[in-house]
């Protein structure tokens, strides 16, 4: 039997505790409007922690999304900083009241982590994804493709999490990491994931499929 698990990702711990405190304060201090607020920010603060389990689908060639949130771009473009090879673009934005623990979209080994300080422009912006705050994350996976997960942050969003490391295994699915309060997440998925979003699609992380890949020519063939 699996023991149970308090559905509060471990990060938002301190923030919950301080509002609580405050919170309390206010009361002892019997100021009801404080107290009335400081019990409101706590719940959001907890709500915005949330950690919810997920059901990953049960298929091996599936790619599934690493961010909850909204599909702001999908583009077919050539990638010069991570996987160094032409790709597909998709990124993901998340707002205040989307879940931010993030989820590796495909199994493989970690080839490297990288965390570049930066900027802070609104991350549904076109600037953000060159100049922002950003952690990138390659992996390689067992059929020897390359794909690259970067967590960028954003105007509110100014703590990357990621407890990811080189030479990690990792599984579909898993969690490796969160950004608080708000940003973006850009997967850069080899030529061969044919996507299976759209622009405006809402996705959940762990559970929605971005892209399914497909099979090698020679498999085909003798198919």
């Amino acid at each position: 039997m699996k023991a149970p698990r308090i559905p509060i990702a471990h990060e938002g711990y301190p923030f919950i505790l301080f509002c609580a405190f405050a919170t309390l304060v206010a009361g002892l201090l019997e100021s009801a409007i404080a107290g009335i607020a400081g019990v409101m920010i706590t719940g959001f603060v907890t709500w915005f922690f949330r950690d919810p389990d997920r059901i990953v689908p049960d298929r091996s060639d599936a790619f599934v999304s690493p961010a909850d949130g909204k599909v702001i771009l999908i583009e077919e473009m050539f990638d010069e900083r991570f996987t160094r090879s032409t790709v597909r673009k998709v990124s993901i934005f998340m707002n205040i009241f989307n879940v931010h623990v993030n989820r590796f979209p495909f199994e493989g080994t970690v080839r490297s982590v990288t965390l570049k300080p930066g900027r802070f422009y609104s991350a549904d912006s076109e600037r953000s994804a060159l100049q922002n705050e950003y952690c990138a994350i390659t992996v390689t996976t067992e059929n020897s493709l390359t794909y690259g997960v970067v967590q960028v942050a954003g105007l509110i969003a100014r703590r990357i999490v990621c407890w990811a490391e080189q030479g990690d295994r990792i599984r579909t699915g898993i969690r490796y990491g969160l950004i608080r309060f708000g940003s973006r997440l850009d997967l850069y998925l080899p030529l061969n994931v044919e996507l299976t979003v759209a622009l405006g699609d809402r996705v959940k992380a762990g559970e929605s499929v971005l892209g399914i890949l497909s099979a090698p020519e020679e498999e085909t063939k003798n198919e």
